[in-house]
């Protein structure tokens, strides 16, 4: 990675990003991205990382308010409620915006280029917890939750001797990580948790394979070209893999924590604080979008709706079969169907409340992963960036029931381990 990231990052973003992805180039954005993770806003804003608005913007009065989103299913409440007028039915100005990265995502955030995102539920804390070599702060707050489920790992066909969900299996395919190298989307974030926690419930050593992050959209791209044997991502870009014929599924995140936490939407201090009343009327937008996203009868009008070059850039056919939890797992593993453990965005309520105790699961995986040499101060960083209260103030007024489990333990289904929140060193001491 260069020395000098204003000499490297703005010009190889700006020259690679864009273009068709070769060998060469994946070589470069991978590079480019890694340093990404740990720049400040001006070198990615220099390089154009935050697109124009993809719809929306204007036709509804008050002052602008700008949410981005990256290209992966799971942005589909946030799109289905600029689509369906959600947002202007509530008198919003709202403009969404597509992102590169999930670095760029981060800083737009920071400097104000938007008020909000569709993100990875973990990425403030990551940034809490000072992840990603940059100073700790909490200015990132974390709304609601948008979905659980629906994320996967992805290996190459020529590791199909994994199989689906067998971490025996899976550890002799890629040879105990010794030589392989897999991507992820960003340090800290929840596709990062997904394949760190693979990994370590099948015995491998964190220094055994090589971990790069990537943008999601670039997953399939850069498999192809050769530059990693696996990657842990949302749809559809698990699905593509396979519809490509160059990688499989070998295990979906709801086999590793059932109806886990996956985007949230994320918003700046400023807007938590000086526009609260808009943020109100944004998540409940979002609230009633989540409803109709949940609603099995209308995901092919979801998965049309997103298939396009301007949202997702992947076909609705692509999209759709995983949205219902019927996986094609590719490799000649055949078929799975998850029935109400597919990807969700509502449950009844249960899958929009942000918990206190879920986001100390994650800060205990960094101490756990390695990022962190001692603990994190876990309520305290959960307090601060989990808008609990303001959550509860909405979905109470939208009819919509808040579950009292916040702090309540769970279990994680991959190696049926328990997690008490009120102890999490137990679990950031465990090998």
């Amino acid at each position: 990675m260069p020395t000098d990231p204003r000499n490297a990052v703005e010009a190889t973003l700006a020259n690679t990003l864009a273009r068709p992805i070769s060998r060469r180039d994946a070589i470069i954005r991978t590079g480019a991205v890694a340093a990404a993770a740990a720049l400040p806003a001006w070198a990615l804003s220099a390089c154009g990382a935050t697109s124009e608005p993809t719809s929306g913007g204007g036709s509804a009065g008050g002052k602008e308010i700008k949410i981005g989103f990256i290209a992966l299913t799971d942005c589909a409440p946030i799109i289905m409620a600029d689509t369906l007028g959600y947002f202007k039915e509530r008198g919003l100005n709202v403009s969404v915006v597509k992102q590169a990265s999930w670095p760029a995502t981060r800083d737009a955030l920071l400097n104000g280029d938007i008020d909000a995102a569709h993100c990875l539920y973990s990425l403030p804390l990551a940034g809490a917890a000072g992840l990603g070599g940059q100073p700790a702060n909490d200015k990132l707050k974390i709304a609601m939750t948008l979905s659980n489920n629906g994320q996967a790992i992805t290996l190459k066909d020529d590791l199909s001797a994994a199989g689906y969900g067998d971490l025996n299996k899976a550890k002799a395919a890629i040879n105990g990580g010794k030589g392989q190298t897999f991507a992820m989307t960003f340090p800290g974030g929840t596709h990062d948790a997904w394949l760190r926690y693979w990994l370590l419930a099948m015995g491998v050593s964190m220094d055994a394979a090589k971990i790069i992050p990537i943008p999601p959209p670039q997953m399939v791209a850069n498999m192809t070209a050769g530059n990693m044997n696996g990657y842990s991502v949302g749809e559809p870009w698990n699905a593509v893999a396979v519809d490509k014929k160059i990688g499989f599924t070998t295990i979906a995140s709801q086999d590793i924590w059932t109806n886990h936490p996956e985007k949230a939407l994320v918003v700046n201090e400023e807007f938590a604080t000086k526009r609260q009343s808009e943020l109100k009327e944004v998540m409940a937008a979002v609230l009633d979008a989540c409803q109709f996203c949940d609603d099995e009868k209308n995901i092919p009008k979801v998965a049309k709706t997103i298939g396009t070059p301007a949202i997702v850039n992947a076909t609705p056919e692509d999209i759709e079969p995983r949205l219902l939890g019927e996986y094609e797992l590719g490799a000649g593993l055949g078929h799975k169907s998850f029935g109400a453990r597919r990807m969700r965005f509502f449950r009844d309520g249960e899958t929009n409340v942000p918990r206190a105790g879920e986001a100390i699961w994650f800060l205990a995986q960094y101490q756990r992963f390695g990022y962190l040499d001692k603990a994190p101060a876990y309520d305290q960083i959960a307090e601060s960036v989990i808008l609990s209260d303001l959550y509860a103030d909405v979905a109470k007024s939208e009819g919509v029931k808040v579950p009292d489990d916040g702090m309540a333990p769970f279990t994680v289904k991959l190696d049926n381990t328990h997690f008490d929140p009120k102890d999490p060193q137990k679990e950031a001491d465990r090998a």
